[in-house]
């Protein structure tokens, strides 16, 4: 067992692999967040399923998703990060198998909530094992490829939703990650390097603490929508989540084998990175929920029309994320966080003040254009940024708690604007509709400007530098 820090420099025909293959990962998981949205009609038709069934066919996937990422974090570190991506990789290709066999809709939430553990497991790994294969002067590419095949996930989702159902059926929404599942998981086996983290021991009680925590505030936020931030259900789901997250912040200090370091808590890189991710997905989700409603309702595309129009803002990441992770390696990750969410600030103040009924997409794309540069600087830099800010050993919990933050992040976005564009007869009068849809869009805005300031407060040491590192990490070789 090699006693080092890190593995000694892989050649690069690993680095490739392991890029492509956390890639492909990364890319199933983040398309199946939206990629049911589409095809909500077809299994209402299908399944016979109401709205509430419709809601969680959505939720039961996040809501799993959030609440395990550090428990599979902390399960690759315990039990190395190859085993467990390929072993992820495998669930949620059995997961989705079982989602288009599902003959009813309970059957379907059911998938679909082993789905979101599964990819629990699957996406913290993904950005573990790249930070581990590049070093740091080289790192922030591989990032940004990641953060622009995530992005261009999180894009696809809609369009790939409404291009199968109008083309197949619901099903192979599904069954289109089966095929490609069943040929990563041996490649993921056998070409990938496997490595540990420093804990010899799993932290029992912290697992529990930190998936009931954030079970509880994700339950309350995907609830909000229908009973509102004043019911009972919400208040007391959202205050026992957050009471858990104390519960397990504190357990932390005190347990011999601490899921999060206590080197952890006192990172200002570490601490402002997550703040400012939280806001960044907040302002994300939040605004790309109603703009699909927005593009079809105000101004009259289908599904697939309205993802398709979504392009300039949420795949711009797949061509400018590469290169700003690139430029992040030479000159810091802290300039580019600032124009990335300035710029989207910038691009959803504008589309919050030219929202008309019947406006023509050449007004509105520049908007999202611009807000689509911004998000493309955010996400490999928040990542290399969260990456850097700690020791090579506490990579793949770093990995999980950003992820985590990033979930929770996009659920508030979703349920806070939802709440402000939520009123009588937003949708009978598109005069209503655009004020209430224009507000929430400023909101949005807020959060963007809210993570400038995050960003704002960033220590972080001269680009191309590793994080002090204290921790020694186990590393296994091929």
């Amino acid at each position: 067992m090699n006693p080092s820090i890190e593995t000694s420099k892989p050649p690069a025909a690993h680095q490739v692999w392991t890029l492509v293959l956390a890639s492909f990962g990364v890319f199933m998981t983040s398309l199946d967040t939206l990629v049911v949205s589409s095809s909500l009609p077809a299994l209402r038709s299908s399944l016979h399923a109401g709205l509430g069934d419709l809601e969680w066919t959505v939720n039961a996937y996040n809501l799993s998703f959030a609440c395990l990422l550090l428990t599979g974090a902390a399960l690759g570190d315990r039990y190395g990060r190859r085993r467990m991506y390929w072993i992820g990789l495998l669930a949620f290709t059995l997961a989705s198998a079982l989602a288009a066999l599902s003959p009813t809709i309970g059957a379907l939430i059911a998938a679909r909530a082993l789905q979101g553990a599964a990819a629990a497991i699957v996406t913290p790994m993904t950005l573990t094992l790249i930070s581990a294969a590049f070093p740091a002067d080289k790192r922030g590419t591989a990032i940004g490829i990641w953060g622009g095949v995530t992005g261009l996930a999180v894009a696809a989702g809609p369009v790939v939703g409404g291009a199968i159902v109008g083309g197949l059926s619901w099903q192979w929404i599904f069954w289109l990650n089966v095929p490609i599942g069943l040929l990563l998981v041996p490649l993921a086996a056998t070409r990938l390097t496997e490595s540990h983290g420093p804990r010899t021991q799993l932290d029992i009680i912290g697992l529990i603490l930190a998936a009931a925590g954030f079970f509880g505030i994700t339950w309350a936020l995907v609830r909000v929508a229908d009973i509102g931030w004043g019911a009972t259900e919400t208040v007391l789901t959202l205050t026992a989540g957050l009471l858990l997250v104390a519960a397990f912040l504190g357990w932390e200090r005190r347990s011999r084998t601490p899921m999060l370091s206590r080197e952890l808590f006192r990172s200002r890189t570490f601490v402002t990175t997550n703040a400012y991710s939280f806001f960044m997905w907040a302002s994300l989700f939040g605004v790309l929920f109603l703009i699909m409603q927005f593009l079809q309702t105000a101004l009259g595309y289908s599904p697939l029309a309205a993802g398709l129009r979504t392009l300039p803002w949420t795949a711009a990441p797949l061509v400018i994320a590469p290169l700003a992770g690139a430029l992040a390696d030479r000159y810091g990750n802290k300039p580019f966080m600032l124009l990335g969410l300035t710029l989207e600030a910038a691009g959803l103040g504008w589309l919050a003040a030219i929202a008309e009924p019947g406006m023509s997409y050449a007004q509105l794309g520049p908007a999202l254009a611009v807000a689509g540069i911004g998000i493309s600087f955010c996400f490999p830099t928040v990542a290399n940024a969260v990456i850097g800010s700690v020791p090579p050993a506490e990579m793949g919990i770093a990995s999980g708690t950003n992820s985590a933050i990033r979930e929770i992040g996009g659920v508030f976005g979703i349920a806070v604007l939802a709440t402000v564009f939520n009123h009588p007869g937003v949708y009978d009068s598109p005069r209503v509709f655009i004020d209430h849809f224009s507000r929430s869009v400023w909101l949005g805005a807020a959060f963007a400007v809210l993570g400038v300031l995050a960003a704002a407060l960033l220590r972080e040491r001269p680009a191309g530098t590793e994080a002090v590192r204290l921790p020694v990490e186990r590393a296994l070789p091929v």
